[in-house]
């Protein structure tokens, strides 16, 4: 054989073998466990539940502490300066507000200390009991951490409340959980006083702000409720300081009042216990997380995903910078033009997502990639076949001089839309397309760790590891987590299927919560404790099992519609393969037993359909007109078509009609949950004819 067949030969032979090195290694192994049977996988280096992953800690608030004393000169908390509010209206008279931000501010590790400090002594000589609640209803900030490690500190059991919560359930989680303090912004504040009445139990309102608005003050005046900003709160612990009254791990930490995507939401009581033991494996799934690594935090605070991010981050010595969805780029909607977004100030090295926002980080740089058009979209094409055919296996471009090659030309300036530095990014809190993370992956030239919990399990449960290069899977059991499937013969899954085991996903270990409460009856329902001892949470997900131990999601209890014929239909597996197309902002899925077809909703993806429309010589008056027009819709529904093909779909799961709409769908709205995942009932309801005249069509 000569020299040159050799030569071509060994990268080929060498890139195989890794490859199947790959394949082969066990990421979850069986494991024999109690409770209802089923087929149980645990983490491959773990042998039993892991709970804590530092000795003599057991609550979130010893965890803070510690950390606390070891950093104490290092930065934690950091939050942009305000420096301007700007109006900007558009050509057709629409006004939008626009932020001038500088640069981070930081507090260190010690001076956060003494503020948690201050805030607790504060509170408890305001007249706060420790078996009194006190909810934090507000926006993510530097403060919230603060007055959540605060009301820790004298182990006062925290109710959190997104901030886009409407009236009904914001009346409803209060009142249930008897809140007697209540910690909010201006802008919660004014919503507050607009239900003032209907709260039974609140006593006093801590603003977070300084500037506490006019309508707030007269309910005080009332004698209703006294009034306070955050800041006086610290004050009046600093000259007045009260010991620590420290919690237990069986303690509940918090009550967290789930988004509600299908009628009142409901309070989940998780204990330190619960929170610690995630915030314990999720570190040993994250390489080499330390002090030097800097944290991009934006989601929702009343997530248990972001609760437990930050109190990792805080744990290993980290730095937490504070942004918004809407400042995170350069280009974001509140970001005023000529200014940075938060991405690019702060240059993170690790974040957490969830799946919408990382759809429009990739719909963001596909539309700035087909801008420019030419040589640099061409370049971006060819890179990216390139990357794509590394990852599936090829020897061709497998070089590590041809990576950095296209990583210096291409890659580096979408990299710079994040700041840079992303070594790794955890996504979360809904399933995440594989096009959106091979793309998102390649392009940031860092991994994404999909995971899959549920507030339930303290967003524990399963986590794919840095060096799986699959998509569509959610990885192997947390080490916290075992995770078993069983038999849901009703709907044709069984853990005897081949060639995988498939079923209902149930998760077991110490990150699984209390239950609901004051709902005894729905806790019942999905929680039951084994003879062993171990507590297990009913998901209502279908999952099956790789080879590897990783799961992968398939199917919802729930979701699964029984068309005419006979057919099963997955409205959230077809929903998820749909938003892959341009056109789509966002969708939902829609069967009718009594039908044997399915029609769908579909917010259209603005730029996409604008563009479509300029290079057709389409001319129309606005948005709305655009996508009323017949051949609009005919344009996304080839395209749904199209997508849904590549996806292998089922002719019958594939809408054979739909209702293109131009208004987004927002928390706001009250269409979808802080976390950004629909609320079908909601949806459903509030289109009700236009679903009801696609069938009469």
């Amino acid at each position: 054989m000569s020299a040159y067949i050799i030569g071509a030969l060994v990268p080929l032979v060498f890139t195989l073998l890794l490859r199947n090195s790959k394949n082969a290694k066990k990421r979850g192994l069986p494991v024999d466990v109690g409770g209802e049977p089923g087929y149980a996988i645990r983490n491959h280096r773990f042998s039993s539940p892991v709970s804590s992953s530092w000795e003599d800690i057991s609550t979130l608030a010893e965890l803070f502490e510690q950390s606390c004393k070891q950093h104490r000169e290092k930065c934690l908390l950091g939050t942009r300066k305000l420096i301007s509010r700007e109006n900007e209206v558009t050509e057709d008279g629409r006004s939008f507000e626009k932020l001038h931000l500088g640069e981070y501010e930081w507090l260190t590790y010690g001076k956060a200390f003494e503020a948690v400090c201050n805030f607790a002594s504060g509170l408890a000589q305001l007249g706060h009991k420790k078996e009194e609640r006190v909810a934090i209803f507000a926006d993510t900030r530097e403060e919230w951490f603060l007055a959540l490690q605060g009301c820790f500190r004298r182990n006062v059991t925290v109710v959190t409340i997104y901030a886009s919560l409407g009236e009904e359930a914001l009346c409803h989680s209060l009142n249930e959980t008897e809140v007697t303090t209540v910690i909010c912004g201006s802008k919660e504040l004014k919503k507050l006083v607009d239900i003032s009445g209907q709260l039974d139990t609140v006593k006093r309102v801590i603003c977070l702000d300084v500037d506490i608005p006019s309508n707030a003050l007269s309910v005080e005046q009332s004698g209703h409720w006294k009034i306070i900003s955050f800041a006086d709160v610290q004050n009046l612990g600093q000259e007045n300081p009260v010991d620590a009254d420290y919690p237990v791990s069986a303690d509940i930490a918090v009550i967290m009042y789930t988004s509600g995507s299908t009628g009142l939401p409901k309070g989940v009581m998780m204990t330190h216990a619960n929170v610690l033991a995630t915030v314990s494996a999720v570190m040993t799934i994250v390489p080499n997380l330390g002090s030097k690594d800097v944290y991009l935090a934006f989601l929702p605070l009343a997530h248990i995903l972001e609760i437990a991010a930050e109190n990792l981050i805080a744990a290993v010595g980290s730095a937490i910078g504070y942004g918004t969805p809407l400042t995170l780029t350069d280009t974001s909607n509140k970001i005023k033009k000529g200014t940075k977004g938060d991405a690019s100030v702060l240059r993170p090295t690790v974040m957490a997502a969830v799946p919408a926002i990382l759809d429009r980080v990739r719909d963001g740089v596909r539309k700035k990639v087909d801008a420019k058009g030419g040589l640099s979209k061409t370049l971006f094409d060819l890179a990216y076949s390139r990357r794509i055919s590394t990852i599936n296996g090829s020897w061709f471009g497998a070089w590590g001089l041809e990576k950095l090659l296209w990583n210096f030309i291409v890659f580096r300036k979408v990299r710079a839309i994040l700041g840079g530095h992303i070594r790794f990014v955890l996504s979360g809190g809904a399933p995440l397309s594989g096009d959106t993370q091979r793309f998102i992956n390649i392009c940031l030239g860092a991994p994404i760790g999909q995971g899959y919990g549920l507030t339930e399990t303290c967003a524990g449960g399963t986590f794919s590891e840095f060096d799986d290069t699959s998509v569509g899977r959610v990885g192997a059991p947390l080490p916290c987590s075992y995770i078993k499937l069983i038999n849901w013969p009703e709907g044709g899954y069984l853990t005897s299927d081949s060639p995988m085991p498939r079923g209902e996903i149930i998760i077991g270990g110490p990150n699984v919560t209390l239950g609901y409460f004051k709902n005894e009856e729905k806790t019942k329902e999905v929680y039951k404790v084994d003879e062993r001892g171990m507590r297990w949470f009913y998901t209502g997900d279908i999952g099956q099992f790789h080879g590897d131990g990783c799961l992968e999601i398939i199917d919802r209890k729930k979701d699964i519609v029984k068309l005419q014929h006979g057919e099963y239909v997955s409205l959230g597996k077809v929903e998820a393969a749909l938003s892959v197309s341009p056109y789509v902002d966002n969708i939902m899925l829609h069967a009718d037993p009594f039908h044997s077809y399915c029609v769908a909703l579909v917010v259209a993806a603005q730029h996409a359909v604008e563009d479509w429309a300029a290079n057709q010589g389409i001319v129309y008056a606005d948005f709305a007109e655009l996508c009323d027009k017949e051949e609009t819709v005919k344009e996304v529904h080839a395209s749904l078509v199209k997508v849904a093909k590549n996806a292998r779909l089922e002719k019958f799961e594939i809408p054979a009609k739909i209702i293109l709409l131009s208004n987004p769908w927002t928390p706001e709205t009250g269409l979808v949950t802080a976390a950004l995942k629909i609320k079908r009932e909601a949806i459903r309801k509030a289109f009700a004819d236009e679903l009801a005249k696609l069938y009469k069509s």
